[in-house]
């Protein structure tokens, strides 16, 4: 009864939060994108905004990597609701509109859209009262593909570009990691993002570089990840390997495996051990400074 309580709470929170919410669409590149074959929306990368509420906000920010195998975009259970849940304790939230592979876009065109992203929150930081050294990045299955690829091929940008937004850092200064592929070279691997992201005939070396359980370093952001041992669609495996990569590097990082559940559950149904992960999370972003409120 208790459980139900705070997972009915928590749902009106949210509602409550989206009510007050005026989400909008900000182009990555409002000239035209990088790369682009067409000018329909699916060959234009955006933020979708979520600002948190002004009396609640505490400076931290999230860029939200909806799942879909890199051939489309959840947009519901791995993007608007999560963006809520967000703004419901003072983080702003930005969903990610990446191009996809099933449209053409290859790598290295999905991560770049994802850097943009991130530098375009770090530029605007003083305008939307976003605390530059708090931007993370939050992704689910393909999505957590993109986001721990943000984590370890970031750059520090460059500082001569004309583009003010080019000049910031891509670097996340955390992530946040449920059922994510990480692996393209293991038996746990998820082949279709891979072929999705890769194509069929990808050399070994670049499918190397984008197994990104082999890309984690000194400086890669602390992490915090989710899996169920029911995943069947990508095995725990991929988040089980990807923190002990972070645990040899020491990059503070914690892992939640949960017994049930099956792949792209989202927040979780209402009975579920899964749907404890939010609260979970927000209380490892409050350990580790990410709450703190703007002076």
């Amino acid at each position: 009864m208790k459980l139900l309580f705070f997972t009915l709470l928590g749902c009106l929170t949210i509602a409550n939060t989206f009510a007050q919410s005026s989400p909008d669409t900000l182009r990555l590149w409002p000239e035209g994108a990088p790369g682009a074959t067409g000018s329909d929306e699916k060959d234009r990368p955006s933020l979708v905004r979520y600002p948190a509420p002004e009396d609640m906000a505490t400076g931290a920010a999230v860029i939200v990597c909806p799942g879909g195998g890199y051939n489309m975009l959840a947009m519901d259970h791995e993007g608007h609701q999560i963006a809520q849940w967000l703004n419901s304790f003072g983080v702003s939230a930005y969903i990610l509109t990446y191009r996809l592979g099933k449209n053409g876009y290859k790598h290295p065109i999905p991560m770049n859209d994802g850097k943009r992203a991130i530098r375009t929150v770090r530029a605007h930081a003083e305008k939307w009262s976003i605390d530059p050294n708090r931007i993370g990045v939050l992704g689910f299955s393909a999505g957590g593909h993109m986001a721990s690829t943000l984590g370890t091929h970031f750059d520090a940008g460059n500082t001569s570009a004309s583009d003010m937004i080019e000049q910031q850092s891509s670097r996340p200064d955390f992530m946040v990691l449920l059922y994510p592929v990480i692996s393209f070279t293991e038996d746990y691997q998820h082949a279709g993002s891979r072929r999705s992201l890769l194509g069929d005939d990808a050399d070994d070396e670049l499918v190397a570089s984008l197994s990104n359980e082999r890309q984690v370093k000194a400086n890669t952001p602390p992490t915090f990840l989710v899996h169920t041992n029911e995943d069947t669609g990508v095995p725990p495996e991929n988040s089980i390997y990807f923190y002990l990569a972070l645990r040899e590097k020491n990059i503070p990082a914690e892992l939640h495996v949960f017994e049930k559940g099956r792949h792209g559950l989202g927040m979780g149904s209402r009975y579920s051990a899964f749907s404890a992960w939010p609260e979970l999370c927000e209380a490892w972003m409050l350990e580790r400074g990410l709450l703190v409120t703007n002076p």
